[in-house]
């Protein structure tokens, strides 16, 4: 299972381990790819226009719609460079979302009808995003991405969990499944888009069996599930890691994006909330309260768990949280994918980036300003403690420039 990997060093050369994370959220993954558009630009300024973010992070974690960014950004092309350049995300959402989503259909359909297919089945049928995904990423399996990759899915027979994990790989080598597969069961949100069957086989003939919905239910905010696979590396004593104690977990450098929220005042209340039954938690307000509620919270407490962590090691510039709270009406569904939404939704991920950096209050529910300049400035600081790592990294490794694999 050995491939080339791109030409970042293993941590053990450097001072940090470098995480990048990405929320789920259907559509509104264009926000997330505006930001890592900006960010790679950065790094483009510094090291040259081939630089891309597979050299930079050692870890690279997405679920959900951010599965599909995490994929495009590590999975080789026929060069065994990145799939895609980040600034190319944007515009495959725009160009691919309306047919994932196609709007026609339930435009069509009365509110009757709405109930009774929300009732009766996924909203859409998924085989444009399948045809998509074996067209882009073919037979690339998880052992071939270019740095190190951490995809949450939920495996509903089994009601647990399942990470696909490129550290997983040497003790649980079932894992080794197709990208587009992964894709397609962390993507798979209820109600939204059907589960996904697949088998894959060792290589003495075992055949494991997976049956996926979307990672949000598990974890729509991956960046401690990232963090702890890269700790359980550290603890096996894996040799690409220094090791690590307690109070040196100042040494990660996380960049976690958000795909936005809605906190509108009113969308949903307990008085509503107490009337609804199985159709009211899964169509009202036009959304879906169930799935609103659960990735909510699941993004939320990750961002404020890791907030404290690097607040009480007095190291909170290691830790950088995009996300904006604002969204209202069809910014903030996961699939109204119409030109006019899609492209506010650009507009929304580059207003973001003039936006104060903030973290979230988790008594009010509100993200508030930190005083430490905008989410541009904070990325142009961070793009320079990246390319700065990654320098390091190649003056210390007596491989500099030389493709490594994970042992």
């Amino acid at each position: 299972m050995e491939s080339p990997r791109s030409f970042l060093q293993p941590p053990t050369y450097g001072n940090s381990i470098t995480i990048l994370s990405i929320d789920g959220g259907g559509i509104r993954g264009i926000i997330p790819g505006v930001i890592l558009g900006f960010l790679e630009s950065e790094l483009q300024k510094l090291d040259g226009e081939d630089a891309r973010l597979a050299d930079y992070f050692d870890v690279i974690s997405g679920t959900s719609t951010g599965g599909l960014v995490t994929a495009m950004l590590a999975a080789p092309n026929d060069k065994n460079r990145p799939l895609f350049a980040a600034k190319e995300i944007k515009d495959f959402y725009l160009d691919n979302c309306p047919q994932i989503f196609p709007q026609e259909t339930h435009l069509m359909l009365g509110q009757a009808e709405k109930l009774i297919k929300a009732v009766t089945g996924p909203k859409y049928d998924g085989k444009y995003l399948h045809n998509l995904l074996k067209q882009k990423l073919g037979e690339t399996k998880l052992h071939q991405t270019l740095t190190n990759v951490v995809i949450p899915t939920f495996d509903i027979k089994l009601l647990q969990p399942t990470i696909f994990s490129s550290y997983a790989l040497k003790h649980h080598p079932s894992l080794d499944a197709l990208l587009r597969d992964i894709c397609i069961g962390t993507s798979a949100a209820p109600t939204y888009l059907p589960a996904h069957k697949f088998q894959t086989e060792d290589s003495d003939g075992s055949v494991k069996e997976f049956n996926l919905i979307d990672g949000g239910v598990a974890a729509n905010n991956p960046a401690l599930v990232a963090m702890n696979h890269v700790t359980k590396e550290v603890s096996q004593g894996n040799s690409d890691f220094f090791s690590i104690r307690s109070q040196e977990y100042t040494r990660f450098i996380v960049l976690s994006l958000g795909t936005g929220t809605a906190k509108e005042e009113g969308k949903y209340d307990a008085e509503q909330a107490a009337k609804w039954g199985i159709l009211g938690w899964l169509t009202s307000g036009g959304s879906t309260p169930l799935v609103d509620v659960f990735s909510q919270a699941s993004s939320d407490m990750v961002d404020f768990h890791l907030s404290t962590i690097f607040q009480t090691l007095q190291s909170e510039e290691n830790y950088l949280r995009i996300q904006d709270d604002t969204l209202t009406g069809d910014l903030a569904s996961v699939d109204v994918a119409t030109e006019e939404n899609l492209q506010n939704l650009v507009k929304v991920g580059e207003n973001l980036l003039k936006k104060p950096v903030s973290r979230i209050n988790l008594q009010t529910g509100v993200f508030q300003p930190l005083n430490k300049g905008t989410n541009e400035e904070a990325l142009k600081r961070l793009a320079e403690t990246l390319s700065k790592e990654k320098r390091l990294r190649d003056l210390r490794s007596p491989t500099s420039h030389v493709p490594k694999r994970q042992k």
